[in-house]
């Protein structure tokens, strides 16, 4: 990515007052600030927020649908936020959660293999000995497809297909990890957890929609949203969806927890003490329900919550 320049070596004190009046007519008020930022004239805080009050600005600007040089989109406007705030995150904050992973077992005949690729259409899938907290490496698509376009017989042992992907602590930080798999050329990284469990999986494609936005191709299932709002104030949930977004979406009070956890399925475990079944009713200190529809051994899939006035209709109709 080449690097922006701003150069001020021809100075200031010897511009005609012609190239002042021309630089003050000059459109997009968004670059005036920047220039008056690099200058010292702006206030005095942090860079960072400077150019999110720049930006703020210009989405506000009502003259910013104009189509002049100078102009920004508003997706290069909001690629420029994502940027400012990339480097706050943390890979645990975009990694694919440990119970979405597709892998596969180490042992698993070379059919399987061909199989997986071709149903989740990942050009890398990890390899696992025993169980996910035992990833001993990844296979390429390209590899696998190889020996079957050659009409090869298959290996019993995949071993020699196996590369290796970066091992990262879930504590680091997206902008090290995209510089770890620039410098190492490594498009995948498992994200291991204070007990070297395996909590995630990101991919250079991951960190890529940090920046740009989602980005979709024909593999991609037509997304479904993770909260869905129903009638009379209840509403459908999937586990995975993020506490902030509920607490947003639906009621603030639902994101005010003490523990470490992230979604609405970890709301659930802590309010249960206990993995909830299916048809389980949580009360949540709001006075909001957390109905379980779907659950597992493991973990909760999907949720239905009733406000509390749901609750007293509900017991006025069974009294």
């Amino acid at each position: 990515m080449p690097d922006d320049n701003i150069n001020n070596s021809n100075g200031t004190g010897n511009r005609s007052s012609s190239a002042t009046r021309s630089e003050d007519d000059e459109p997009g008020r968004i670059w005036r600030s920047l220039k008056a930022m690099v200058f010292g004239e702006a206030e005095d805080n942090s860079l960072r927020a400077q150019l999110e009050e720049v930006i703020d600005e210009h989405e506000n600007d009502g003259d910013s649908d104009k189509k002049g040089d100078e102009d920004i989109s508003p997706v290069e406007l909001e690629m420029l936020r994502n940027l400012l705030h990339f480097s706050d995150n943390r890979v645990d904050d975009i990694a694919v959660p440990r119970a979405d992973i597709i892998a596969i077992e180490e042992s698993a005949p070379f059919s399987e293999y061909v199989e997986i690729f071709s149903e989740h259409g990942h050009s890398r899938i990890p390899v696992f000995r025993d169980n996910l907290d035992t990833i001993i490496g990844m296979v390429h698509i390209k590899d696998i497809f190889a020996l079957v376009a050659k009409g090869e017989t298959p290996p019993t042992d995949i071993t020699p297909y196996l590369r290796q992907p970066r091992f990262v602590p879930e504590s680091m930080g997206v902008l090290d990890l995209l510089a770890e798999m620039r410098s190492t050329r490594t498009h995948l990284a498992i994200i291991f957890d204070e007990y070297n469990g395996t909590e995630g999986l990101v991919t250079i494609e991951d960190i890529v929609e940090e920046i740009v936005g989602d980005i979709e191709d024909e593999h991609d299932d037509e997304p479904i949203p993770m909260l869905k709002a129903l009638d009379n104030g209840v509403w459908e949930a999937d586990a995975r969806a993020e506490l902030d977004d509920v607490g947003e979406e639906i009621d603030p009070a639902l994101a005010e927890i003490d523990e470490d956890v992230h979604t609405i399925g970890g709301l659930s475990f802590v309010l249960a003490g206990h993995i909830p079944k299916p048809g389980e009713t949580l009360e949540h200190p709001s006075g909001w329900q957390l109905e379980i529809l779907e659950a597992d051994d493991r973990r909760v899939t999907k949720l239905r919550l009733l406000p509390a006035n749901k609750h007293i209709e509900k017991a006025e109709h069974t009294s």
